[in-house]
């Protein structure tokens, strides 16, 4: 069975640094079920916001506007993780963070996309001022 798993979020200062990782688990090589990963979040109250993507063949990634400069995305194959290290942390980054895998394109043209097949249950990230 297919699945994602986040963790890493926890309780930080605003300016300091978080990293979150994205375990999957039960893909098929070349079924492409996991062809991108995709890391968002959703806060109280708002919608979910497209963090960022990595395609897993090639390496590809796209970081939305909103965190530019301060997330990065990356991965590690041989361990099936996928990475967001988050730095200079902000209030508003306050929400719980999801990853997600599917046969989706992530590509700059097809960013954001929420049309991702298995979803994480969430990890929390709390950053207080």
């Amino acid at each position: 069975e297919e699945q994602v798993v986040e963790s890493g979020g926890g309780l930080v200062q605003a300016g300091g640094s978080l990293r979150l990782s994205c375990i999957r688990s039960g893909f098929i090589v070349g079924d492409h079920g996991d062809n991108a990963i995709g890391w968002f979040r959703q806060a109280p109250g708002k919608d979910r916001e497209a963090i960022s993507c990595i395609s897993t063949p090639d390496g590809g990634t796209v970081v939305a506007d909103s965190v530019k400069g301060r997330f990065t995305i990356f991965s590690d194959n041989a361990k099936s993780t996928v990475y967001l290290q988050m730095d200079g942390l902000k209030p508003e980054d306050t929400a719980v963070y999801y990853c997600a895998a599917g046969s989706v394109t992530c590509t700059r043209r097809y960013f954001p996309t929420f049309e991702y097949d298995y979803w994480g249950r969430g990890t929390q990230v709390t950053v207080s001022s």
